[in-house]
C-alpha cells in the first residue's frame, strides 16, 4: 500500500495506530470525509505533519474535500494488519499483568493465548479465560502457538533473562513494561512502556506548561 521501495519513518508508524482509531470511532459515528486540519484539533498533531505521515501510505487528500474516512481506515487496516490475528503471549501476573490480561486486545485483533509465571498458586488458574502455565513451559506453548509477539511485566532482576528465553522460543516483539533497557538481536523490535517515566514527563509538562517547550516533529 505504501510508496514502492519507501520506508516510513518509526515516528510515523507509531502514529498510524492513533489515526487509526480515531477514524475508526469517526465511522461509527457517522463521518464519511474530515480534512487535516479537523484531524489537527482532535489529536493535537500538526496538520502538516499528519499530511506526511498520510502521504506515505499513498493517501493523498483533496483541497476542499480532505480524506474520506472509510478509504482511510482501509489504508490503514491493511498496513497496520488488522485482518490478521496475533497471538500473544504475557510473562508475570502480577497486578499489572492481570490488568493486561482483563484488557480487550481482540478489537485489535491481538489475542493473549497464554501467560507464565513463577509463582505456584498461580500456575494452572486462568484469568479472563487465559490459562497461566510455568514459565518452564514457554518455549514449547509459544512455538505451538505460533506466537510472535510478548508483553513483559516481570521484576526487574528477571527481565533480561526472561527475554532471552524469548528470543529463543522465537519471538519477534516484545512489549517491555519493566524499566529495563533489553539487549535483543538486531531483528527483535522492542517497545519500551516504562510508566514512571511517563509520569514524571507528564508532572513536569503539567508543572511547566510556560518554559518555553515546543513541539518538535521527529
Amino acid at each position: 500500500m505504501n510508496k514502492v521501495g519507501q520506508q516510513i519513518p518509526k515516528v510515523t508508524a507509531r502514529r498510524l495506530p492513533v489515526y487509526y482509531r480515531y477514524l475508526d470511532r469517526l465511522a461509527s459515528l457517522g463521518v464519511r470525509r474530515i480534512s487535516s486540519a479537523e484531524i489537527s484539533r482532535s489529536l493535537n498533531i500538526d496538520p502538516a505533519t499528519i499530511r506526511r505521515d498520510l502521504s506515505y501510505l499513498g493517501a493523498l487528500g483533496k483541497k476542499g474535500y480532505g480524506y474520506d474516512v472509510q478509504y482511510l481506515i482501509q489504508f490503514l487496516r491493511e498496513f497496520l494488519k488488522q485482518d490478521e490475528m496475533t497471538h500473544v503471549v504475557l510473562i508475570g501476573v502480577g497486578n499489572l499483568g492481570t490488568a493486561l490480561i482483563q484488557y480487550d486486545f481482540l478489537k485489535n485483533n491481538a489475542l493473549i493465548v497464554a501467560a507464565f509465571e513463577t509463582d505456584p498458586t498461580k500456575i494452572g488458574q486462568e484469568i479472563n479465560g487465559v490459562p497461566i502455565y510455568s514459565l518452564d513451559r514457554m518455549e514449547g506453548i509459544i512455538k505451538k502457538e505460533d506466537v510472535l509477539v510478548a508483553v513483559l511485566a516481570v521484576p526487574v532482576h528477571a527481565a533480561q533473562g526472561v527475554t532471552n528465553q524469548l528470543v529463543r522460543s522465537g519471538i519477534k516483539g516484545v512489549l517491555n513494561f519493566t524499566p529495563t533497557r533489553l539487549q535483543v538481536p538486531e531483528e527483535v523490535v522492542i517497545h519500551h512502556i516504562d510508566l514512571s517515566i511517563e509520569l514524571q514527563s507528564l508532572i513536569y509538562f503539567m508543572k511547566n506548561t510556560n518554559a518555553g517547550i515546543v513541539d518538535e516533529d521527529e
